[in-house]
């Protein structure tokens, strides 16, 4: 018996994938430190401050007020020390620091909105790929027909419509059929008096608005490389064979070429990750979701220096977290890839 044998946590320490993660996270490390000066940078160069905002807002505010707010927030000191500091919290404390309009912790302030723009965009996700990839095998299966030619068209709509235009037109179909299709908020007013049954009902039906807003301007472009994946691979010698072997069409299609095909939607499916905080933000300020869209949009205009850090930190870190599962979801799903052959 060798040592490895002997000892599982040697073999699975010097396993590929366990290096690979560890390697991934320590470059992930890296590039958060790389992103925070620049993201730092780009705040510091905007023109003004929050005590700006402050002035805009209330032109009698004291001179003495503001000091006090100037050394509070740390505005007194040159940008150097205050991201100095602020990283110093991050890496000890993991303290983002204070927001300057709500006067909180901004972990708190993200912890509490970050919990709704995850069940917003993960149910997007969902809802999205549940439609694109069965659209999308059709289109391909029923290549140059009418359905596909239908399917095709309606890519293409989707595609060519803004998203703000179709949470304006859902809006109007939600004041159409009102009281039946809710717009604002999570919940209703009695959710805390519903069973628990119902609570999840409740949630649901508050959520199928913004969800179908953030799936119709993502599923076109998913079911278009769907369709355009599975086309080439269908053409494949190996295709052929199988279909000369005798094999049925359905182990033809969902076995032997939707396999083969889908590693470049499960890329996809790491930046769809990555792009969960930015992309709910039109959902969530149309139908008045309490989520981190409305935040962020908040704090830029505010100009609240150490919740849009956080925010856009977040950010940085789903990229790095979204593209680091998708590669190992592409290992799980094709054993014949090589993680270290991975870019």
């Amino acid at each position: 018996m060798n040592l490895t044998q002997k000892f599982p946590v040697i073999s699975f320490v010097t396993s590929e994938n366990f290096l690979y993660v560890v390697k991934r996270l320590l470059q992930g490390v890296l590039s958060l430190f790389l992103a925070s000066v620049l993201c730092f940078t780009i705040i510091q160069l905007a023109p003004g401050n929050y005590l700006d905002t402050l002035i805009d807002q209330n032109s009698q505010i004291s001179p003495e007020t503001l000091e006090s707010f100037k050394i509070q927030f740390g505005l007194d000191q040159s940008p150097v020390t205050q991201y100095r500091l602020w990283l110093w919290r991050v890496v000890t404390r993991f303290d983002f620091g204070q927001s300057f309009v709500y006067f909180r912790p901004v972990s708190e302030l993200i912890v509490e909105r970050m919990r709704a723009t995850l069940l917003l965009a993960i149910a997007s996700i969902f809802f999205t790929w549940a439609i694109a990839i069965p659209l999308g095998i059709i289109s391909a299966v029923k290549q140059n027909t009418l359905i596909d030619q239908l399917l095709r068209t309606i890519s293409y709509i989707g595609q060519g419509f803004p998203s703000f235009i179709t949470a304006l037109f859902l809006l109007f179909i939600a004041q159409l059929t009102s009281p039946w299709l809710p717009v604002g908020g999570m919940t209703s007013i009695n959710h805390d008096q519903l069973t628990p049954v119902g609570k999840i009902v409740d949630l649901l039906w508050h959520m199928f608005l913004p969800t179908v807003a953030l799936s119709l301007t993502s599923f076109a472009g998913l079911q278009r490389l769907t369709r355009g994946q599975l086309l080439d691979v269908l053409h494949q010698d190996y295709i052929k064979t199988a279909r000369a072997k005798g094999l049925p069409e359905n182990r033809v299609l969902y076995i032997h070429a939707l396999r083969n095909a889908i590693n470049p939607l499960i890329t996809l499916l790491g930046f769809e990750f990555a792009s969960l905080l930015s992309g709910s933000f039109i959902a969530e300020y149309f139908f008045s979701w309490p989520g981190m869209g409305r935040l962020v949009l908040q704090a830029v205009q505010a100009k609240d220096l150490y919740l849009v850090m956080a925010s856009l930190m977040m950010g940085a870190t789903m990229l790095i977290i979204g593209n680091l599962l998708a590669d190992l979801l592409l290992k799980f799903t094709d054993p014949r890839i090589r993680l270290e052959n991975l870019k």
